[in-house]
């Protein structure tokens, strides 16, 4: 069998079994620079392997989800959050029978731009920086700019759109957009309120009964009743949203997490270390741009100082940082030398 009768097999597979409001492969609107297509995937299956073998991929493993660098081997870091977007959002694709690979490329990359330090990283990089900071924002410069020294990943419409849109305040071109947008708010208040009563700051009776009641009193519980309740809501039909006291019972524990959880004291004690470090550091590279790394230096002749600044700092991971700030500030130690 020729290569190209594989993807052929894909677009004949995906017209006789997608939603009529599904993205079909065939029918993406291309990439910023065309290229020779590959004979055996489609442009969505190409954009989620570059995706997966970029660097800034690989970085996630080393940055926080909420809790700074855990004493634990089970907590959530922003990696393992993004392969259960990605799990979470190929489920609710299937169910309405959606394009699944173009799901699963969005959600890959959906957090690529993310800081180190987690959310509190993003509220300092926005705070110090003219050009503000949103990691939805970096996400997609990751991808269009910062990859392979500066070409980016040269990845395809829908996939770009997506990753940009993915916030809740986002409005993603394809449904597949809106499954990532989705998945990605029902994987952050499961498995964030997994972390926190991992860490003893709850228990899942701390929950509200009103929300049990709807949602359930464990993980799978409630990620199978929000993907059931999404099915329910929007199987053929051209939206992806759920039922109402569904949704309004993830409102109130995402309310419920920002209270006890996102903006507790064990999440946030470490935040203003976070934020003297990276104020620092943002001021040494900005006063002194030749100590950036040359990769970032190379972006100055295109991009203002403050922005490449932000696109170094940004793209550390938690203990990258943390030796940074160390190499640049904090004085070595002085050892004899025995032969004097």
């Amino acid at each position: 069998m020729e290569n190209r009768c594989l993807k052929e097999r894909t677009y004949a597979i995906e017209d006789m079994f997608l939603s009529p409001f599904a993205c079909k492969s065939a029918q993406t609107r291309g990439r910023l620079r065309e290229e020779e297509p590959c004979g055996m995937r489609t442009e969505f299956q190409r954009d989620r392997d570059r995706i997966i073998y970029c660097k800034a991929f690989r970085r996630l493993k080393n940055k926080t989800q909420v809790f700074f660098s855990p004493e634990g081997d089970h907590y959530i870091t922003r990696l393992t959050h993004t392969l259960d977007v990605a799990q979470i959002a190929r489920s609710i694709a299937r169910a309405l029978a959606l394009n699944e690979d173009l799901a699963e490329a969005i959600a890959l990359g959906h957090d690529l731009g993310h800081t180190p330090f987690g959310h509190s990283g993003e509220r300092i990089l926005s705070s110090l920086s003219p050009c503000g900071f949103e990691h939805n924002v970096q996400s997609l410069r990751v991808v269009d700019v910062l990859e392979k020294d500066g070409k980016g990943l040269n990845l395809t419409f829908e996939v770009r759109n997506g990753i940009l849109n993915h916030k809740k305040s986002g409005n993603p071109a394809t449904l597949e957009g809106r499954c990532v947008s989705m998945a990605d708010r029902i994987a952050y208040i499961n498995h964030d309120l997994d972390d926190a009563v991992r860490a003893g700051i709850l228990t899942e009776k701390d929950v509200p009964a009103d929300i049990r009641e709807v949602l359930g009193g464990s993980s799978r519980e409630r990620i199978n009743a929000t993907i059931t309740s999404v099915f329910k809501a929007s199987y053929g039909k051209n939206t992806v949203e759920m039922e109402s006291p569904v949704e309004n019972a993830c409102e109130k524990l995402r309310s419920f997490m920002f209270e006890r959880v996102y903006f507790s004291d064990s999440a946030r004690g470490e935040e203003e270390k976070a934020q003297r470090m990276l104020s620092a550091m943002y001021g040494y590279f900005l006063s002194d741009k030749d100590k950036l790394p040359q990769s970032f230096k190379n972006l100055l002749d295109n991009y203002t100082t403050e922005q490449v600044v932000c696109d170094y700092l940004s793209s550390m991971t938690d203990r990258y940082a943390v030796y940074m700030f160390n190499k640049i500030f904090v004085p070595k130690g002085w050892t004899l030398n025995e032969s004097d």
